[in-house]
């Protein structure tokens, strides 16, 4: 790749899409390399200049949603293009289209979200917190005032019967209608200041949240669709910045330079916290039934998440060098993609 990149992967069984920049860091560029290969495929590049913390690097990773990509630049580029040869079907900028002046250092984080025949990104903007545009066309087809943007992704949910976007804004967690962007509820947690980056979780009708300075809570829903603002559970101890929890049966796993083991059965308490070399203030965690794979820095870790003490299943290295990885793999059939600031690798998982 020509210059680093932090953004997630996006892949299927055909294509592996991948963001990084230009060798003098004046264009963002999104790749499309062959799943079986890693030959090049596609390359989208544009003007896009800025002075972010942690570089210029799309944060975002990509959206597959049938033969269509969508692809979001830090600086606020979002584009709608050809799976199979990366032609542009429809582009605009959600900071110059919705008139947004909030100061963004990391820039545009959270990835596009596609709801049926909708693309839902933050704009940020004081009229356009929340956008919706048309998947076919670009067309917008309802914005919704509010606030700037989190660095975290939203996601959708069916919560107190409601269907709903959940997610945060720059300070607060929300609800949002799927039709129409009607903000449906509003939360601000005790503590002020959080990056609000790790995804939300659905846990049955319930949403996990976990943030670093109001720690991990679990809350309920009342029957119209808005959040209880007392958490059911709580556990001040996993205060991720960058992290995104996941759930095995009743255990809640996430890292946050240890892998901590929550449990759902008993208020959230900590069943184990384990240190290990590979792990700092991110790492991804796949999951199924029964095993976890961690990725760290330069090792992936395979975990029995059944196991009620931590048990290291396996260990690989994928670098010979300890690395900060920031992005999340992918995961198709027992292929794995990820990546570091320059490479990009396939790993067989199969037996």
């Amino acid at each position: 790749m020509a210059s680093g990149g932090l953004g997630g992967l996006a892949a299927n069984d055909k294509y592996v899409l991948v963001s990084h920049r230009d060798f003098d860091d004046f264009q963002d560029v999104f790749q499309c390399r062959d799943a079986a290969t890693g030959k090049s495929l596609w390359t989208l590049e544009y003007l896009a200049i800025d002075s972010l913390d942690y570089g210029q690097s799309s944060r975002a990773t990509p959206t597959i949603v049938s033969d269509a990509a969508i692809l979001l630049g830090a600086m606020g580029d979002l584009h709608c293009v050809n799976l199979a040869d990366g032609a542009i079907r429809w582009k605009t900028n959600l900071r110059s289209q919705f008139s947004v002046t909030a100061e963004l250092p990391w820039g545009y984080c959270g990835s596009p979200l596609v709801v049926g025949d909708k693309v839902i990104a933050q704009a940020g903007g004081a009229e356009a917190s929340l956008v919706a545009f048309y998947l076919s066309d670009g067309k917008l087809a309802w914005k919704s005032a509010g606030s700037a943007p989190s660095y975290g992704s939203l996601i959708v949910a069916e919560l107190g019967g409601k269907r709903q976007i959940v997610g945060h804004d720059v300070d607060s967690l929300g609800g949002w209608d799927v039709e129409t962007g009607k903000r449906l509820w509003t939360y601000k947690p005790p503590l002020a200041g959080d990056f609000n980056v790790p995804t939300p979780l659905v846990i049955d009708d319930k949403l996990l949240i976990v943030t670093e300075n109001n720690g991990a809570r679990l809350f309920a829903f009342q029957d119209d669709g808005t959040i209880d603002p007392t958490p059911v559970m709580e556990n001040q101890k996993l205060t991720p910045d960058m992290s995104s929890p996941v759930v095995v049966g009743d255990k809640v796993f996430c890292v946050d330079k240890f892998l901590y083991c929550l449990d759902l059965k008993n208020d959230l308490d900590e069943m184990y916290r384990q240190r290990d070399p590979a792990l700092g203030d991110y790492g991804a965690i796949i999951a199924d039934q029964d095993r976890l794979l961690v990725i760290g820095n330069g090792d992936l870790l395979l975990v029995d998440a059944k196991a009620d003490k931590f048990t290291l299943l396996s260990r690989q290295k994928f670098s010979e060098e300890k690395m900060e990885i920031f992005s999340h793999p992918a995961l198709v059939g027992d292929r794995l993609f990820l990546r570091d600031e320059a490479t990009i690798y396939c790993w067989s998982l199969g037996e």
